[in-house]
């Protein structure tokens, strides 16, 4: 087995070896599944890979593997971390299946991404794999993404602390007057020159998402189906999360998540203001929500499944009077997890869930996503970006974990 933590510690992140060595462990996989071979298609996994995002495939058998880059390929040969005699400028799936998987191949076993595979995309790949069937292996690919390398974590700290450069936007600018959309462009803005890429991935064929959650006074309540947390009411019901045009008032709380990516890499932070004046409720509401991130940092460690690290919040919400209001929604229904894995996609394998038995590795890094609402009163949030050690929960986030009054 290739160790990640191995790759993390001695080879620099672009050299050919720590590529290689990436693409050894999916070759593992592939023998171990008595699979012909995978096609990789989805710009994250080919980045993981490789070291390009440019539009290719990844085909990787059980003793050999080549990129075939279909555009941008002075780029890619530019950006990719393979050996150059890997590469191919090619895009035909034909032509790619024909060199790779040659012949007939009834009986035999390709593995690819299903859950971003369209049916028509899918028609082509069987088509042009003459009788080989197409398997997922997307579940594969995720769990070795799971565990980050130093080089990861590192861009994710860079990604950290362009996330705290919004916070800095919002101490600087928020105040009754400004609508949200002007202190999201604010917070996104700077996020930008602290080195956001602009934009961030999750992992679903059509998201509606955006720029990530933000509301204020009532808004700071809504909960639009498109994503399952806090979101924000948004512009129009084109794309009902976000900030929307309502002017932020004096007393108002206001929530901010904006997500930022740096070097590919994802970091995801929401933190609660109050507007001139915090309710002397809402500072104790979000002390008992803090209280129950601190005990999850205190208490998880490497080896605790997903469902055990979410029973353990609820018990702690529970002991701290939070039963009733701990991950409600306005209609009263709850919140099934806690949190997520982050990564190249904000919304990485594991989710925290329930019923989830994935055990959590060294080297994962998970966004702990949690909020209060009252039925009839106070709703706050707190998120945090941590890196789960040997030693436990360590934060990655930098700013500070406060009902931070503007």
């Amino acid at each position: 087995m290739v160790s990640l933590e191995l790759i993390g510690a001695n080879v620099d992140m672009g050299s050919t070896a720590f590529f290689s060595a990436r693409i050894q462990q999916l070759q593992e996989t592939i023998r171990e599944r008595h699979l012909a071979g995978a096609v990789l298609f989805h710009s994250r996994d080919v980045l993981y890979y490789s070291g390009t995002a440019q539009p290719a495939y990844l085909v990787v058998l059980p003793d050999d593997y080549l990129l075939f880059v279909s555009r941008g390929y002075d780029f890619a040969q530019r950006d990719c971390g393979l050996p150059a005699e890997r590469m191919v400028a090619e895009g035909k799936v034909n032509q790619i299946c024909r060199r790779m998987f040659p012949g007939p191949g009834a009986g035999a076993r390709v593995g690819t991404e299903f859950d971003l595979l369209t049916l028509a995309h899918a028609r082509r790949l069987e088509e042009a794999l003459h009788g080989r069937e197409l398997v997922d292996i997307t579940p594969e690919v995720l769990h070795q993404r799971l565990a980050k390398d130093a080089a990861e974590t590192d861009a994710i700290r860079k990604a950290c602390a362009a996330v705290h450069a919004g916070h800095e936007a919002v101490l600087a600018r928020l105040k009754p007057g400004l609508s949200e959309l002007e202190l999201s462009a604010h917070v996104e803005a700077a996020q930008r020159l602290a080195g956001h890429e602009g934009m961030i991935f999750l992992r679903t064929a059509d998201p509606v998402m955006g720029r990530g959650c933000l509301g204020s006074g009532p808004n700071l309540r809504e909960t639009s189906g498109t994503v399952y947390t806090l979101t924000g009411v948004g512009l129009s019901s084109a794309v009902p999360v976000g900030a929307s045009r309502r002017v932020i008032q004096a007393g108002d709380l206001v929530l901010v998540d904006l997500p930022a990516c740096v070097e590919g890499y994802h970091a995801d932070q929401s933190r609660t203001y109050a507007v001139g004046r915090a309710p002397e409720r809402a500072v104790d509401l979000f002390g008992r929500l803090r209280e129950v991130a601190d005990c999850l940092i205190a208490r998880v460690r490497p080896g605790m499944s997903c469902g055990e690290m979410v029973g353990l919040a609820f018990s702690r919400a529970e002991e701290l009077g939070l039963a009733e209001s701990f991950m409600r929604f306005q209609r009263g229904t709850k919140a099934h997890f806690i949190g997520h894995g982050i990564g190249l996609e904000v919304n990485e394998v594991p989710l925290l869930t329930w019923n989830s038995e994935i055990v959590l590795p060294p080297g994962a890094v998970l966004a702990l996503e949690m909020h209060v609402m009252e039925p009839e009163g106070i709703t706050v949030k707190l998120e945090d970006t941590l890196h789960l050690t040997d030693d436990g929960l360590q934060l990655l986030t930098l700013s500070p974990r406060e009902l931070t009054v503007v």
